[in-house]
């Protein structure tokens, strides 16, 4: 009886290790997204509250205190309100604007703070037809709390290369 028992038991300490190490890769997967991959993922958030012309998303974005030097605004916007007033040709939900991040760079400089780089291009509808708008970005995004969210945002025309 006792042979019959050593295999079923050999059995089920390959069964129970293989769970052991299926759980510890699991956890080591959630464990990987660090300061990098959440400010990224709050860019992306960015991105896709601009893509949907959604205003109030946009906004909510940035920390109540952020700073945006937007791509075609000649003054600096500082704080929700003035950010609100910069994104205001959003408003019209389907306008058709919208944004997709092309490259990026990212530096952490702390666990709370990102610095991320790039290249974006706008589509903004003009006269009812897609006019695009290759520009370049930096963003400060911050974590307070548990949240993640832009501190600082500068956005300018993309210098094409001459051919």
């Amino acid at each position: 009886m006792d042979t019959v028992l050593i295999p079923s038991l050999t059995r089920m300490t390959r069964f129970t290790r293989l769970v052991f190490i299926a759980l510890m890769l699991m956890s080591s997967a959630v464990a990987i997204a660090g300061p990098s991959e959440e400010a990224n993922a709050a860019i992306d958030r960015w991105s896709a509250a601009y893509t949907a012309n959604d205003v109030d998303a946009v906004v909510n974005s940035y920390w109540p205190d952020a700073i945006l030097l937007g791509t075609v605004s000649p003054v600096i916007s500082e704080g929700a309100d003035a950010i609100r007033a910069y994104f205001t040709a959003l408003k019209l939900k389907g306008s058709g604007n919208k944004n997709v991040i092309q490259e990026r760079h990212t530096i952490v400089v702390a666990d709370n703070a990102v610095v991320v780089t790039g290249f974006y291009e706008f589509t903004r509808m003009t006269d009812g037809k897609p006019v695009p708008a290759p520009s370049r970005f930096t963003m400060l995004v911050t974590k307070r709390g548990s949240e993640w969210r832009i501190a600082h945002h500068h956005s300018s025309p993309h210098v094409q290369s001459k051919k």
